[in-house]
């Protein structure tokens, strides 16, 4: 069982993640072409991140990276809602993230997705400088890091079943030594 995240090591693992990442994206980039408004590029970003040759890797960084951005978004739109509409909110909100992803939410892998989450949220909303409108493409975006999450978990389950990694492909494990 890996303890890690399974990239960089050679081999069958390395070819592995590099279909989980052609396969993905390329799923991704045909069906969000397909909607008006829509980019693929947070998505493809999104699904890149939470695939892994390695089935527990990817279980643990999409549940991570899914807890992480739900927190951003609801940071961010928190701010959006009831902050002052100025360039000013996005440092208090990043502050106010990092903090509630440190003391509250407390999971380590992915942690910095909540920042970076609230950060996309409120940037839509101060470019469009509406908080309705911002809110709207702000959820946009964040539908879009979702979609990519689960693209990745799925993609790297359907490997998995039809490319199984031997045994030895995992990083090494250390042997607990004897008494």
């Amino acid at each position: 069982m890996a303890t890690g995240p399974s990239f960089p090591h050679p081999g069958g693992i390395a070819w592995r993640f590099a279909a989980n990442v052609f396969i993905g994206s390329t799923f991704v980039w045909v069906v969000l072409r397909e909607f008006e408004g829509v980019s693929p590029i947070w998505a493809i970003a999104a699904m890149v991140a939470s695939t892994d040759p390695q089935m527990d890797v990817a279980t643990r960084m999409i549940r991570s990276r899914i807890v992480n951005v739900f927190v951003g978004a609801l940071v961010g739109l928190a701010f959006m809602l009831f902050g002052s509409f100025t360039e000013l909110m996005l440092p208090f909100a990043l502050v106010a993230t990092v903090l509630i992803s440190s003391y509250v939410v407390r999971i380590p892998t992915m942690w910095r997705q909540a920042p970076i989450t609230a950060a996309l949220v409120i940037a839509s909303g101060l470019s469009k400088q509406s908080t309705s409108a911002g809110i709207e493409v702000a959820l946009l975006k964040v539908a879009e890091v979702i979609f990519g999450c689960i693209v990745g978990f799925v993609v790297s389950w359907m490997v998995s079943r039809l490319w199984p990694l031997p045994e030895s492909s995992g990083p090494a494990t250390v042997a607990p030594a004897k008494k």
